[in-house]
């Protein structure tokens, strides 16, 4: 029933955009442009004469306010614990300010946004997965994400942001992977499995100054630390519990640290070659809450009977990671990034203090290839992410002492075939099918362990998003 709802909603805004688009093509709009929003950010106000005028007369006072809707539904017919369909949605408000124009601040700026949260995630209620379905499942609540000032000097060349950041907004980000909407193609599942309380990203951002220099068009040096624990649960699990509203700002816990080099190339519509971004970093986790995953205090196994339970501590953690971004064939015209594009991103972290100690993506997507649809996107991609070999050595130490032949956990993976539909400037529609194998790393179902493992899971989706 929720499907069939959602599905008449969306036919219905459809028509009444459409209507919208038709007579704006007919009629002149009081010298309101069609990206009215002026902030050079796909806006359904193109279409909306009255929201178009209201949202330039806040950009000329330098402000820039946004409300973006996100809705789905997504299934699984088959495989996970459960199977059944839920509805998810995410409204998310957001103010920008130019404090030139506001106080004659030279180079200074503001941004806060809050999400309202609501639904049922499938990969908590369902599948019982690490690589979330969706990049919007969380806790129903509603929350405060960002709110920070950043100040630019020397002609753009640095800027200093401080206040309550999110690490996904800016550090380990595939321009190509934001098609997708598993939520490993965003925040990979690397960094949510071995950070405490996932480290800061959707939903929960982290007290943090970041740093960025600028020396040209091509190159970009970026640098921030952040309060290590976005809410004070570590690895217990329960950080959205912890921290319902976004507004702990916590300051006391060891620092996450985390910097990362990009340098762009062929970006320009002129250029005789393929676009493409190639980004490298690396993040360092202080403080000894480090737990070993395979051996005790004693350096005896955790599943040996003689083991006295107590994990060896390791004190931080850190990592390192690298993107590419890379066009490989070009639609001729102006756009340098219609055509074929490709994207993988990699990552490794120690095995013996961490639940993942390597991750692996990579996609293709095909952009504006249909000249009817010149704004549409389909994409393929696959995420492998294995569990530590000292996770694995664990389970089998377990099936050594327990003599019993235990399942031996060893990766999950993700497929994802998307195609997002640009139905007006500032509204998508995107159908979506993802497949995943061994949800849980192949662990055994804990719902009914005579089963064996969780089945591999096909999960059927569609999401809509509007952009105010």
């Amino acid at each position: 029933m929720r499907l069939a709802i959602h599905l008449a909603v969306i036919l219905v805004l459809t028509s009444g955009l459409a209507h919208a688009q038709q007579v704006q093509a007919t009629q002149t709009t009081s010298g309101v442009s069609a990206e009215a929003s002026t902030s050079g950010q796909p806006s359904v106000s193109s279409s909306i004469t009255a929201l178009a005028e209201f949202k330039k007369a806040l950009f000329d006072l330098g402000y820039n306010l946004q409300v973006n809707y996100t809705g789905e539904v997504f299934g699984n017919p088959t495989g996970g614990v459960k199977r059944r369909g839920i509805y998810d949605q995410l409204i998310e408000t957001a103010l920008d300010g130019d404090l030139n124009k506001i106080v004659g601040l030279n180079g200074a700026s503001f941004h806060i946004n809050s999400y309202i949260i609501n639904g049922l995630g499938l990969s908590t209620c369902c599948i019982f997965n690490v690589l979330t379905v969706s990049s919007i499942e969380a806790r129903t609540t509603t929350r405060l994400y960002e709110a920070w000032f950043e100040q630019k000097f020397f002609r753009d060349l640095a800027s200093i942001r401080i206040g309550q950041l999110g690490a996904d907004t800016e550090f380990f980000i595939s321009d190509f992977g934001a098609l997708y909407i598993n939520a490993t193609f965003g925040w990979p599942n690397i960094l949510a499995a071995d950070l405490p309380s996932t480290g800061p990203n959707y939903p929960l951002a982290a007290p943090a100054v970041r740093l960025k220099v600028t020396p040209n068009d091509q190159i970009t040096f970026l640098a921030a630390i952040f309060n290590g624990d976005t809410s004070g649960a570590r690895f217990r699990g329960s950080q959205e519990i912890l921290d319902p509203a976004g507004i702990n700002f916590r300051l006391g816990d060891p620092p996450f640290i985390i910097a990362e080099a990009q340098y762009k190339y062929n970006q320009t519509k002129d250029s005789p070659n393929l676009a493409g971004t190639i980004r490298f970093g690396g993040w360092r986790q202080v403080g000894k809450i480090f737990l070993d995953q395979r051996y005790d205090n004693n350096g005896f196994s955790l599943a040996d009977p003689s083991s006295n339970g107590v994990p060896m501590r390791h004190f931080g953690d850190y990592g390192i990671y690298g993107i590419v971004d890379q066009m490989i064939w070009r639609l001729p015209g102006d756009d340098p990034k219609k055509g074929i594009g490709a994207f993988a991103r990699v990552s490794a972290s120690p095995s013996d203090r961490n639940v993942a100690n390597f991750y692996a993506e990579g996609g293709v997507n095909f952009i504006g290839l249909w000249n009817r649809r010149p704004d549409d996107t389909f994409g393929l991609a696959v995420a492998y992410s294995p569990i530590s070999p000292s996770l694995r050595a664990l389970d089998a130490d377990a099936s050594f002492f327990t003599n019993t032949a235990l399942p031996i956990r060893d990766y999950e993976m993700a497929l994802e075939l998307t195609y997002q539909v640009a139905l007006v400037p500032g509204w998508n529609l995107q159908p979506d099918f993802q497949y995943i194998f061994h949800p849980n790393y192949g662990a055994i179902d804990p719902t009914n362990p005579a089963v064996g493992r969780i089945r591999d899971a096909a999960v059927f989706g569609l999401r809509t998003a509007v952009k105010f």
